[in-house]
């Protein structure tokens, strides 16, 4: 979009009802219908890496559903991310769901030609399984990347039942593929029981620091976020969210659900506190709406990726005014 062009916004529900029409995400225009985005929210609905409970292939669709309240401006931030630059959906990326490496082939490819457009990526999930290939598409465009992972786990096993792509392995792969910066990688709300206390050592090595959520609980959101921000500095960030780093209070909607995980007010808190970070791309997974309850964890799950969008439409603006 040219910084003379009017983005094309959500639909206008003082005069269509909020629960009428196609639940695109936040009721915004399709991305064949604005032709090209500057943050395009697309799906992924593939939970076929997942290790206990199934049903994140739904996540996407669940969260789109749920997004239909959200509103186009966003006090928080003080800012309408959907005026300052041009959202759309992007619809689902399709992957084959008895193949797991195809699926990761697919992804790659379908990432590359959405970013390759100039779009940043809001990915809705889908099993975490997906941000290795949203990684290595981004790394393509960016190099080697920031990451912030929020999650109740580590992801950074090696492999289950001797696959080498799970819900569990993404960033131990991603760091072997030199694809993420390994000075300003962290872990963000981790918390329960573990194999041993090898994951731990391990996951050191890889690089990563980690907030577990009892961390957030005594030093609080704020202190969290400045902590954060000093890590990453002005690298290229993505941010990947594992909505099961609510506790399950806040999101019992998902496949692998943890005691004594951060509110979703903790959650909202810090990301706002990352606004100065420079986020390049970001995802939201593992919804699994068969297990939620009144849709509390697809509301949480769209408020997050609300938020993320609203940083990255901040500072596509910004950048359009500094040109």
């Amino acid at each position: 979009m040219s910084s003379n062009e009017t983005p094309r916004g959500p639909v206008d529900s003082s005069r269509i009802p909020r629960y009428a029409g196609p639940a695109t995400f936040a009721r915004l225009p399709r991305l064949d219908e604005v032709g090209t985005a500057d943050v395009a929210v697309v799906g992924v609905p593939f939970d076929s890496g997942v290790s206990y409970r199934p049903g994140a292939r739904f996540g996407g669709n669940a969260i789109r559903e749920a997004s239909r309240l959200l509103r186009p401006y966003n006090p928080a931030q003080d800012a309408s991310p959907f005026a300052l630059a041009q959202v759309a959906d992007g619809g689902d990326i399709a992957v084959n769901p008895f193949n797991i490496n195809e699926a990761v082939d697919t992804i790659e490819a379908a990432a590359d030609e959405l970013l390759g457009t100039g779009a940043r990526l809001m990915t809705l999930g889908g099993d975490h399984t997906i941000a290795l290939p949203l990684l290595r598409s981004v790394a393509k465009k960016h190099g080697p990347v920031a990451l912030l992972h929020f999650d109740a786990h580590l992801d950074t096993w090696d492999t289950y039942f001797g696959a080498e792509y799970t819900h569990g392995t993404p960033f131990r792969r991603a760091v072997e593929e030199g694809i993420l910066d390994t000075e300003a990688l962290s872990h963000v709300g981790t918390r329960g029981p573990l194999y041993g206390k090898q994951d731990l050592t391990d996951d050191e090595k890889m690089g990563f620091g980690i907030v577990t959520s009892a961390d957030i609980y005594r030093r609080g959101a704020d202190e969290v976020a400045d902590q954060l921000r000093q890590r990453i500095g002005d690298r290229p960030l993505y941010i990947s969210i594992d909505i099961d780093c609510l506790d399950p209070a806040h999101a019992p909607g998902t496949g692998t659900p943890e005691a004594g995980g951060m509110t979703s007010r903790e959650l909202l808190e810090i990301l706002r506190g990352l606004a100065s970070c420079n986020l390049v791309s970001a995802d939201v997974v593992e919804v699994a709406p068969a297990y939620d309850h009144a849709e509390i964890t697809s509301v949480a799950a769209s408020h997050t990726a609300y938020e993320l969008t609203t940083i990255m439409s901040r500072q596509i603006a910004a950048a359009r005014k500094d040109a």
